[in-house]
């Protein structure tokens, strides 16, 4: 069959910079930090103690109490990011064939919160063991898909993608293809995390993973910086409503951009440390590419994966710089993890509605918090340091990569009928 192409006509996102598609873009576009001083548990001894945690989110203003007691935060994310994206994409069970409309969902770790308050109050008691009957269903990977679908009354393709920080891209990537070859005429798609707690943060704090920068945590996120030192843990979900160009035609629907195309690949290198000639990261973006049927010199802008590590953003843009060639110098690439912290496995969705909202508002979100050059670094490639930039934005590219060296990459343009 002649694969169909996919489209946007939805949006939903929590994020440290605002619980909505709007809010997260107005502090994109201004340079705001999402970064302060943890205050979901006492992080005073801890290497690091600030994180960019959602601001002024109770989950009951968006659900029911007693929904929401059945979810981790992880899950309750999803449910509410996606329910903005259904809202937005004016989708409902009685308005299409809901054998046909399914739910995609990457996360990188799942019901991590749930599952360390109930061991913390096991080993807090007598040894009996009193745990919630809900502990398992609000710890499984699979369950914010299964959630959204029964909100919604959604019966088809439902399933979770699991990648580290590159599970959001990866289920947008399935959701792609399942449009693409017949499978599904739409798909909610997307990502959600929700883990900044004691055994996370100390997890990442014994890798030496994460910023130490406790003196100063809106700037704690320096990609491309040459004193960068980790990165920044930040917690939310984004939801993209997918739908073949057909169907969403059919019912008259909004659409935003084209999902072009995307890849991915892997850099069989080391558990956490990127391949240092960027290989997996060179074949990713060749691969959306290709699958997208565009040359380098289409993309406009890179929102690149940019954690602010010393390792990674090096590996990265020599990545692009073999890929793009001489075209990188005529590229817009920020990094908005600068702002909202990493995501982890939600980060693939957050930053795919950022080149989504790049092409449609022709503005490049900034790369926040540069003060000095790296040497390392070729200082001809414009890094949108500091400040947003205008510019006509035809397609963007997003990069998202996890440990275990899992690389995946997505491509959306510009919608022409």
């Amino acid at each position: 069959m002649q694969p169909r192409r996919v489209v946007v006509t939805g949006l939903g996102a929590l994020t440290p910079l605002g619980n909505s598609v709007d809010a997260f873009w107005q502090g994109l576009a201004n340079g705001v930090s999402g970064a302060d001083y943890i205050k979901q548990f006492d992080a005073s001894k801890f290497k690091t103690r600030f994180a960019c945690e959602l601001k002024d989110f109770d989950p009951t203003n968006f659900m029911d109490k007693k929904d929401a007691r059945k979810m981790d935060p992880f899950t309750q994310t999803a449910v509410i990011a996606a329910d903005q994206a259904v809202a937005d994409a004016k989708i409902d069970r009685n308005s299409v064939d809901v054998d046909r409309v399914g739910v995609i969902w990457g996360t990188g770790v799942g019901g991590m919160i749930n599952f360390t308050n109930e061991l913390k109050e096991f080993h807090s008691g007598d040894g009996t063991p009193r745990f919630s009957p809900f502990l398992i269903t609000r710890l499984i990977l699979d369950i914010a898909a299964g959630h959204i679908s029964m909100r919604h009354g959604f019966r088809g393709p439902n399933f979770s993608v699991v990648s580290a920080c590159a599970s959001a891209t990866n289920a947008l990537i399935e959701a792609m293809y399942t449009i693409r070859y017949g499978k599904a005429d739409v798909i909610i798609s997307g990502g959600s995390e929700n883990i900044i707690n004691e055994p996370c943060v100390g997890g990442f704090n014994a890798m030496k993973a994460l910023s130490e920068r406790n003196d100063d945590p809106k700037t704690a996120s320096r990609p491309f910086d040459l004193d960068r030192d980790g990165f920044v843990m930040g917690e939310g979900a984004g939801a993209l409503v997918l739908e073949s160009y057909e169907h969403a035609m059919a019912r008259g629907a909004k659409i935003y951009v084209e999902l072009a195309g995307g890849g991915a690949s892997a850099d069989a290198h080391h558990i956490t440390a990127p391949h240092p000639e960027g290989l997996g990261a060179m074949n990713v973006m060749t691969q959306a590419l290709k699958d997208a049927g565009l040359q380098p010199e289409d993309i406009d802008y890179i929102n690149v994966h940019g954690t602010s590590t010393p390792l990674g953003d090096i590996a990265e843009v020599k990545a692009i710089q073999q890929v793009f060639g001489e075209a990188a110098y005529n590229l817009n690439i920020s990094s908005t993890k600068s702002m909202t912290g990493h995501l982890l496995g939600a980060a693939g969705a957050v930053e795919s509605i950022t080149i989504i909202k790049s092409i449609l508002e022709g503005l490049v979100p900034p790369t926040i918090n540069h003060f000095t050059d790296d040497p390392q670094l070729d200082a001809k490639l414009n890094f949108t340091f500091n400040v947003a930039q205008k510019r006509d934005v035809r397609a963007a590219l997003s990069n998202t990569f996890g440990f275990g060296g899992h690389n995946a990459s997505v491509i959306f343009k510009k919608f022409v009928p």
